[in-house]
């Protein structure tokens, strides 16, 4: 039995898919009982657990193999991650598979979302428990949410103008599955990334040819995109983070590619034009169609 927190999130629901295509039992942590997805099979035990709930964690991991670990971004990220590591820890010896951030161990661009990373990879090693980590780079699913800007024509973000190798969500739940259910990874950080590392200049005119307009990305300033997230309600402790983030991308730090995905899976990682052909429902034409969220 193989516990997934996030279940129901962008890595989480594609990797139980993909545990359950490998025969894996799975049992998969919800908020509540209704956010179950029709999709789950009888291998798919979902179990209501509150990240914050020591008690409701101990009983999600009592009798598991191993657990997939990842929080939700938010400032209390670090403890949640932390209670989970000792629910695991009194529950036996499950490996642990921590999803982290590339360069988890090598940053040097403060970025506040990655702190619950380091936090919870400082515990693992020390706790005894066998680990592997995780490490991918942004997903390329985060550019849907970016979709109403995409079809007015401009991708704005603070990120300079280094290439960033984006990697698809899907690829990460897929090698998670692969470590999670194989021998041989134990105290291995592997890094996830696409195949290639792609300027936003060269994103926006991918984006561009499906959405059928000309799209040009412009880098904004640190200060203008603070005010931009704040003005569409995004919350300041996020707002500051997405920033954060994206000067991290501007150092060129997150340009490196790796070898993870076809190494782990047998296969090229996905990329931007397979990922762009993938979701084509949601691309459709024209500034004027109606609009998709997430």
């Amino acid at each position: 039995m193989i516990l997934v927190t996030g279940a129901t999130g962008t890595v989480g629901r594609p990797l139980v898919r993909a545990l359950r295509a490998r025969g894996a039992a799975v049992r998969a942590l919800v908020r509540d009982a209704d956010s179950a997805p029709a999709e789950w099979d009888d291998g798919v035990e979902p179990v209501v657990a509150d990240l914050n709930d020591a008690g409701s964690l101990a009983a999600a991991a009592d009798g598991v193999a191993a657990v997939h670990l990842l929080t939700p971004v938010g400032p209390d990220a670090a403890r949640q991650a932390r209670k989970v590591l000792d629910a695991a820890a009194e529950a036996g010896r499950p490996k642990v598979v921590l999803q982290a951030a590339i360069g988890v161990r090598r940053r040097t661009t403060p970025v506040r979302f990655f702190d619950a990373h380091t936090a919870a990879f400082d515990q693992l090693e020390g706790s005894g428990l066998p680990w592997t980590v995780l490490a991918p780079n942004g997903f390329l699913q985060n550019f849907l949410g970016l979709l109403p800007a995409l079809r007015t024509g401009t991708l704005a973000l603070p990120a300079g103008d280094a290439a960033v190798s984006y990697v698809d969500a899907r690829d990460v739940a897929e090698v998670a599955a692969a470590v999670l259910t194989t021998d041989g990874h134990e105290g291995a950080v592997h890094e996830v990334t696409g195949p290639e590392a792609l300027t936003h200049h060269e994103i926006a005119r991918q984006f561009g040819g499906v959405l059928g307009r000309d799209v040009a990305y412009r880098a904004t300033t640190p200060e203008q995109a603070r005010a931009a997230l704040l003005g569409s309600g995004v919350p300041a402790w996020q707002a500051d983070g997405l920033v954060e983030l994206h000067g991290l991308y501007a150092t060129g730090a997150a340009s490196a590619v790796t070898d993870t995905v076809p190494r782990l899976l047998g296969r090229p990682a996905r990329s931007l034009a397979t990922f762009l052909t993938d979701h084509a429902a949601l691309l459709p034409s024209g500034p004027d169609t109606p609009q998709e969220n997430r």
